[in-house]
């Protein structure tokens, strides 16, 4: 430990603690007093299962929050990685354990990046915040959007925000995300007739009733994207007919469908839409809606400009900014108003067996997260 960084000593310390979701493990203690030690006032907010935290140091705006989450996805089976998940190791320059990407590297790398900007600048323009949760990979129900409620109901607002997920493709800071489409998920129950496959006309099958209508909702284009996000999709991500034998027409077709839309749809007009294709083949339907999250953008500004001017300071290289990928928490502090951008390492490992990431990069991240606190609260 004495000849790592001290990022990489502080990763190191926080991947061997199993925070499985929703377990904290003691992380988020193990962060709350490194910031307290330099200045930040501590509120921990527990919500069912979940621990998160809630650091600030400052009254004053505007306010750089850094958020993150401290719970890991399951290992997979053991004997599967190279080297036991919960206990780092630096090897060939490489970092191994589970949540090295995803995300407790940009978790140490936020701390640390802070410690120094704040010893240097101890008396910073505005406010420096922390948000972390324990609940990011499981449901999601009582983390950064509880915590997201508490503030709005305490008027305490947050300009920026930077959240720590794993975005880089080949090397950090290569990309940003600067906005993510929204999910929508629905269980379509399609009804038909069960009966014997040899008298077809006393049955009524879903499957041969829902299949051109799957079809038509496939091929629909339900917009054009623009200039920050890909035109909306759709996928049928399962199907489920019938009793498993091969003599027996099923009575009903179950359809798990999700679109990942853009700025340029929305909830209601979806909706709508899916329901009026299927109601021009006649079926007979239900529909039951869940909204994962809604889309959000952050357009060049401050805080983009920001990020953008530190990778380029630090790395030499242009940032690509990218709405491309799934759901993560910044979805939530979006709704606050704030600019919202993810800034982390290499993502090439998350969620695998033998997760790791190159130990320097976790040393460029921390230098990229210092230098954008100077472009924004110096």
């Amino acid at each position: 430990m004495t000849e790592l960084s001290p990022t990489v000593a502080l990763a190191c310390e926080l991947i061997s603690r199993d925070s499985t979701t929703p377990v904290d493990a003691g992380c988020q203690q193990l962060m709350a007093e490194r910031l307290a030690a330099c200045g930040f006032v501590i509120e921990s907010m527990r919500f069912g299962e979940v621990d998160n935290l809630w650091a600030r140091r400052g009254t004053e705006g505007p306010v750089l929050c850094f958020a993150g989450h401290t719970d890991v996805v399951p290992t997979g089976p053991l004997d599967k990685w190279s080297n036991p998940p919960f206990a780092p190791v630096v090897r060939d320059g490489m970092l191994h354990g589970r949540g090295a990407a995803d995300m407790k590297g940009s978790l140490a790398a936020m701390v640390v990046g802070v410690e120094r900007f704040v010893a240097a600048h101890p008396d910073h323009r505005g406010s420096i915040a922390f948000l972390i949760t324990s609940d990011e990979e499981g449901p999601a129900l009582d983390g950064t959007v509880r915590v997201v409620d508490t503030l709005k109901a305490r008027d305490e607002t947050v300009e920026w925000c930077i959240v720590g997920e794993p975005s880089s493709t080949e090397r950090v800071g290569d990309v940003v995300k600067n906005g993510r489409r929204g999910s929508l998920n629905a269980r379509l129950l399609i009804k038909g007739k069960q009966g014997h496959v040899a008298y077809p006309h006393l049955a009524r099958n879903p499957i041969h009733l829902a299949a051109p209508a799957l079809a038509e909702l496939a091929a629909e284009v339900w917009d054009e994207g623009n200039a920050f996000f890909p035109p909306t999709s759709f996928q049928i991500s399962n199907i489920r007919a019938g009793t498993g034998a091969t003599n027996v027409v099923p009575g009903e077709l179950e359809a798990l469908i999700n679109f990942r839309f853009s700025t340029e749809s929305n909830v209601d007009s979806l909706q709508g839409r899916t329901r009026e294709i299927l109601g021009r083949h006649g079926l007979d339907f239900e529909l039951d809606w869940t909204v994962s999250g809604l889309p959000f953008l952050t357009e060049p500004g401050a805080l983009l400009d920001g990020v953008a001017a530190a990778i380029l300071h630090v790395t030499g290289r242009q940032t690509q900014p990218s709405t491309s990928g799934g759901t993560s928490d910044g979805r939530f502090i979006a709704t606050m108003g704030t600019q919202v951008v993810e800034l982390g390492p290499v993502n090439a490992t998350i969620h695998q067996v033998d997760e790791c990431i190159c130990a320097d990069d976790l040393d460029t991240l921390t230098d990229i997260y210092e230098a954008t606190l100077c472009r924004l609260l110096v």
